[in-house]
């Protein structure tokens, strides 16, 4: 008998709690609520108790030791990993061996993550995310149709290079991480678009607005900027990329692009490696 496997096996005795069934497994009434006699069969799934007891459900899961299916994320232990629910009556850990480095984007409850089981040394079932190398062999082919298209996907991968995702319609994605304005979580569903049809059929995404909507988000973010600091920044279309994308989460061209707007509407103006409020709220001097 081993956890996260399914067997049909007969009744031998009633308990109080439930009834115990061939090879020692336990079948807990709460279970399902089933009206059970010595000598009939149950199909059960097995998974072991939190002390440790071989315990069977009814409630047959369709995540197995070799079987992928989505699961929710039902909660996460700092330090020890997310737990996911896949139908029976134990929540099932995801250990922090398989979760991102930075707890900042492990899942939250309501994330799915695609996993099967597995268990550890005493028996227990774990919950295994799929890797690149199963999605790669379990993908659909992007037609070039959908390019410049909305997309919409879990995330399955997530780096600081960059995050991967599988569709609604079953394409992989990539989005780099100048595509994003903050990396998404493992197992978070996110909106983009299509911004290349790659020759394998899988696509790049783009979690960012189109460039004129993108601007006029960085202008915003300019302008909140200076109004939160007298309307005087120390920044500049001179202004070093790092700077830039520490305080503004944005790239150098997109500032300068979003600085050129604003001058043009005489909203600022730059002087002595500063950007300055032009509407009397300060003026520098």
């Amino acid at each position: 008998m081993k956890a996260g496997t399914i067997h049909t096996l007969n009744v031998v005795q009633n308990a109080e709690q439930g009834y115990w069934l061939q090879n020692n497994v336990f079948f807990p009434t709460h279970d399902g609520e089933l009206i059970l006699d010595p000598g009939q069969a149950v199909r059960v799934f097995l998974y072991l108790d939190k002390k440790g007891n071989m315990t069977a459900t009814t409630r047959l899961p369709s995540i197995g030791l070799d079987t992928y299916d989505w699961a929710e994320v039902t909660g996460a232990i700092p330090g020890l990993g997310v737990f996911v629910d896949i139908g029976i009556p134990k929540q099932i850990l995801v250990s922090i061996d398989e979760l991102p480095y930075l707890e900042s984007v492990w899942p939250i409850e309501g994330d799915m993550l695609f996993v099967k089981l597995a268990a550890d040394k005493k028996g227990r079932l774990l919950a295994v995310p799929a890797t690149d190398h199963f999605f790669e062999a379990h993908w659909e082919f992007a037609p070039e149709e959908i390019y410049n298209q909305p997309i919409s996907g879990r995330v399955y991968r997530t780096s600081r290079e960059g995050s991967a995702i599988i569709s609604e319609n079953g394409y992989r994605g990539f989005i780099h991480h100048t595509e994003r304005k903050q990396e998404p979580r493992l197992g978070e569903w996110v909106e983009g678009r299509v911004i290349e049809v790659k020759d394998d059929g899988s696509v790049n995404v783009s979690l960012l607005p189109m460039k004129r909507g993108l601007m006029e988000e960085d202008a915003e973010a300019i302008l909140s900027q200076l109004q939160q600091n007298d309307g005087i920044i120390p920044f500049t279309d001179k202004s070093s990329p790092e700077a830039i994308r520490q305080t503004f989460n944005t790239s150098k061209a997109a500032f300068k692009r979003a600085l050129g707007k604003l001058m043009k509407e005489g909203k600022i103006k730059q002087r002595d490696g500063k950007t300055i409020l032009t509407d009397g709220q300060a003026d520098g001097d």
